[in-house]
Order: structure tokens, then C-alpha cells, then sequence
């Protein structure tokens, strides 16, 4: 008898009726419950980064521009010639770092120096050598890890933004590989809990980043391609990369523009990692992988690469540079 009461549909609404109040506290708390859970995971991931980016000593930043140009042996300050303020990049170096077994990052004093005619104030980081790190291609050293170049960038654009003849609201991370990645990672949101304080790019550049799943020793896995990237960022890449190749990328690219991501790319024809390194033309490896790899310099990707990167960041801040 009890069963037939239940199922009568006056009864069942009267039911309804009568625990709609119950219904409507319990779906608030499990709103609440799911909130909590939320954010004690993303401040157990805060945490976790944080102390990833610290291993590392931060990093000492010239305090006044130079006068000599940029040979991509050291980190360095250039500007225009001019009060400004200027629009700033931070160059970031690809896993071998500026000072290589061969000599000096030429690639990297060459884009600084392009940048500042351009009208840029650059700051050219090392992430390894102030740190007596040789490379980072093939594992973490002494600290070195994504989420410690994500701070060291990060606290280089706080550094640029103290100066007066830098335009506070113009700061963009220009990236190369190893530094590409950092890039990529830096303009997510979450990622930027790396280093808590600071304030974020207003535009990225990464130039063919590795778009890998990382496993750290300690920790979760993660992604080098964010869904929540959250600042304009541009990634260029050449289809004949074997050591990042482009096919890694581009849907996890696609996956996060697709989630409301501001970011688009670029893929030039025949050209292998590396292309705008001259100093290295004709160099081979055989990468963490097992994949050999052979870098063939490209002087026209190279001045492409500097246009589109130019025009981006214009686009991207409107007039005035």
C-alpha cells in the first residue's frame, strides 16, 4: 500500500514540494564541497611549484642598460637610444644556455640586438650559468626546471618594469626551446602561481618550444601546453623539426585555443630546431629521445621569424611602439 501512495503523482509532487527546500541546501553544499576540494588542490599545486622554482637561487639582473652590444655570452640590459619608455622583451635562451662548449649563444646576442633596433629595451636571461649549469637539454640540474625558468622570467619582467624608460604595460617573454617551453607555461594562469607576486607578460613568443608531457621526479606529470593560457601568445615552428616537432604542438594548440586560449602559430616550410642559429649550422645529436637531429641554418625563416614576431607584438599592443 505504501508503494501505490509513493507512486500516486499527487503524493510524488507534494514529495517533491516538501523537500524542495532540503534539496536546494544539499545541492548548495555539495557546490561548496566541490569548491573546497578545488581550491585545495590548485593551492597544493601552487605550493608544489613554488617549491620546484626554488631549488634554484633567484637570479642577479643587470641594474643599468650596457653600452656594448649583446654577443650572447652573458646576460645583458640594452635599450634604444632615448628616454622612452619603450616597450621590453625578455629573451630566453634555448637548453644549452648563452655560454656553450662552441662559444658564445650568437643566435641570442643576435636577437637582442635586432630587438633593440626594432626599439625594444631587451634583457637577455641566463638560466644556467649564474647557476654553473652547462645544459638542461636532457635532465633537471641543480635546480633547473621549468617552473624555476617560469620565476626566473618572471622576476626579470618585475625587474624591467622598474625602470622608468620601460613601458610598464608593454612586456613581453620571447622565448627558444627550453626557453620556449618556459614561455608556454608562463602564460598559463595556473603556472604563474610559480612565482606569486609577480605580474605577468602581456604577450609570450615561443619559437619551436617542445610541446612534451613532463614527468618530474617528484610530483604529477604535466603538460608544456596549458588550456589556460591566458596572455596572446604566438608559437612558431618548423616542419622539418625533428628534436620538437611541430605535429606534437599543434593539436594540443588547437585543444587550447579551442578552450578560449589567445594564442596562434606558425609553421615555416624546411626548417629544423634551431634554424636561426648560424653558429651552429650543420650541428648533429642524438636528442633525449633517441631521434638524431641535424640543425641547418635558415637566413630567410630567421628574418621571417623577427617579422612575424615584431608584428605580433604590435598587433598585440596596438600603435605607438
Amino acid at each position: 500500500m505504501r508503494r501505490q501512495k509513493f507512486l500516486n503523482p499527487a503524493n510524488m509532487d507534494y514529495f517533491i514540494q516538501s523537500h524542495r527546500k532540503r534539496a536546494r541546501a544539499l545541492a548548495k553544499w555539495l557546490g561548496v564541497i566541490a569548491a573546497v576540494v578545488w581550491l585545495n588542490q590548485h593551492n597544493v599545486s601552487a605550493q608544489g611549484l613554488l617549491a620546484a622554482a626554488t631549488g634554484a637561487k633567484d637570479l642577479t639582473f643587470p641594474d643599468s642598460p650596457s653600452a656594448s652590444p649583446a654577443d650572447g655570452s652573458r646576460m645583458i640590459l640594452l635599450k634604444p637610444k632615448g628616454a622612452g619608455p619603450f616597450p621590453a622583451i625578455v629573451l630566453h635562451h634555448q637548453c644549452a644556455g648563452l655560454r656553450t662548449k662552441g662559444g658564445p649563444n650568437r643566435s641570442m646576442g643576435a636577437w637582442a640586438q635586432a630587438a633593440v633596433q626594432q626599439g625594444f629595451v631587451v634583457l637577455l636571461i641566463d638560466s644556467l650559468g649564474p647557476r654553473d649549469v652547462d645544459m638542461v637539454c636532457l635532465e633537471v640540474k641543480k635546480g633547473v626546471n621549468f617552473p624555476r625558468g617560469v620565476r626566473d622570467a618572471l622576476q626579470a619582467a618585475d625587474h624591467l618594469r622598474a625602470f622608468p624608460f620601460v613601458d610598464k604595460q608593454r612586456v613581453a617573454h620571447v622565448g627558444f626551446s627550453w626557453g620556449a617551453m618556459v614561455a608556454l607555461l608562463g602564460s598559463s594562469s595556473n603556472w604563474r602561481a610559480a612565482a606569486p607576486g609577480s605580474e605577468a607578460f602581456t604577450a609570450a613568443v615561443a619559437v619551436y618550444p617542445g610541446c612534451f608531457s613532463i614527468q618530474p621526479k617528484a610530483g604529477p606529470p604535466y603538460e608544456i601546453v596549458q588550456t589556460k593560457i591566458d596572455r596572446p601568445t604566438l608559437v612558431l615552428m618548423g616542419d622539418k623539426d625533428t628534436e620538437t616537432p611541430p605535429e606534437e604542438c599543434i593539436p594540443k594548440l588547437q585543444a587550447a585555443k579551442n578552450a578560449g586560449a589567445p594564442v596562434e602559430w606558425y609553421t615555416f616550410p624546411n626548417a629544423t630546431h634551431c634554424w636561426d642559429c648560424q653558429h651552429l649550422n650543420g650541428f648533429s645529436k642524438v636528442d633525449f629521445r633517441g631521434t638524431k637531429v641535424i640543425y641547418q641554418y635558415d637566413l630567410s625563416a630567421t628574418h621571417e621569424a623577427q617579422r612575424r614576431i615584431f608584428a605580433f607584438l604590435e598587433k598585440t599592443w596596438g600603435t605607438g611602439r
